[in-house]
């Protein structure tokens, strides 16, 4: 799979697409199901598979103060596709240029940029200046300016449309199994491990810290995970992802404490699979209070992970 970034064209060795588009934030069974079909499609023409997203997300973008948490970085994204079929994953920087496009403009972008022979989407597509790209109306463009337009219904499960906000609802409640099967996979949380300040290894429980950033996330306290990428199996572990209010943190963190570990993992990149949530982050009026604590939260994740 290749990057593109902005508006560089596929390269000149490919004469068309099939591309489908949307923020795929997630990339949940929905998702998926988009991508399967693009493949399908872009198979029987010959020609590559495209997926066209967005950074940042336009939610991200249209509302800065209140964005939606994000279930998935354009890193994470990446990793998920690598073995999708995806042939390339081109991104477009989401700014008031792309924001004020018009449908018609829109249109001609996959034309000229992408030569778009066909394009695949949600029954819900919306883009363009004020939401004016609808499927509806990317069909008609399409067949004035060539290229074929497949619009796929909801996809649902037990009843339920599957979509990215459902996804973080049953996240933000701790329904990990109702996430993961809406996600076709365990969530889970990737990132490269930075210094710390070295308090949990003064307090007995040595982390591997993950800074979010600007990220959002859609979970936050205290977690039973499984740490992957440090070892050729998935490594049991407890994890805190929270602002550290006991010791005046500020931002947020994801801090993994790995059972029966102690290699230094500065640097590396690990992911982080949540499998249940044990509590929420609190305050605590002394170190050894928190400690204490620490040491019922790792007995409690050692006792579920061994259990499931």
């Amino acid at each position: 799979m290749e990057l593109i970034r902005g508006a560089a064209q596929l390269p000149s060795r490919h004469g068309g697409c099939v591309v489908t588009i949307g923020t795929f934030d997630g990339l949940h069974l929905g998702h998926q199901a988009l991508i399967a079909r693009a493949r399908e499609l872009a198979a029987q023409r010959r020609e590559p598979a495209v997926l066209l997203t967005f950074e940042p997300m336009p939610r991200e973008y249209l509302t800065p103060a209140d964005p939606p948490a994000r279930l998935t970085t354009l890193r994470e994204r990446w990793r998920i596709l690598a073995d999708a079929g995806v042939d390339y994953l081109w991104v477009l920087r989401f700014a008031e240029a792309l924001r004020n496009l018009s449908a018609e403009d829109f249109a001609q972008l996959l034309v000229r940029r992408l030569r778009a022979r066909a394009v695949v989407v949600g029954y819900d597509f919306r883009f363009a200046r004020k939401g004016e790209a609808t499927a509806a109306v990317l069909t008609a463009a399409g067949e004035r300016l060539g290229f074929a337009v497949d619009v796929l219904p909801a996809v649902t499960l037990a009843g339920e449309r599957i979509s990215s906000s459902g996804v973080r609802a049953a996240l933000a409640c701790g329904d990990f199994a109702r996430a993961g099967r809406w996600l076709g996979r365990p969530y889970s949380m990737r990132g490269r491990v930075i210094a710390g300040q070295r308090l949990g290894r003064d307090l007995g429980f040595p982390t591997a810290n993950v800074a979010l950033g600007r990220r959002r996330a859609p979970v936050a306290g205290i977690f039973a995970v499984r740490v992957h990428g440090i070892a050729g199996a998935p490594r049991p572990g407890v994890a805190s992802l929270g602002t550290r209010p006991t010791v005046g943190g500020t931002e947020a963190l994801l801090e993994t404490h790995v059972f029966d570990f102690d290699e230094d993992l500065y640097g590396r990149e690990i992911e982080v699979e949540f499998a249940a949530k044990l509590r929420d982050e609190q305050r605590f009026a002394t170190l050894a209070a928190l400690t204490a604590q620490m040491e019922h939260d790792a007995a409690d994740a050692r006792r579920i992970l061994e259990s499931c």
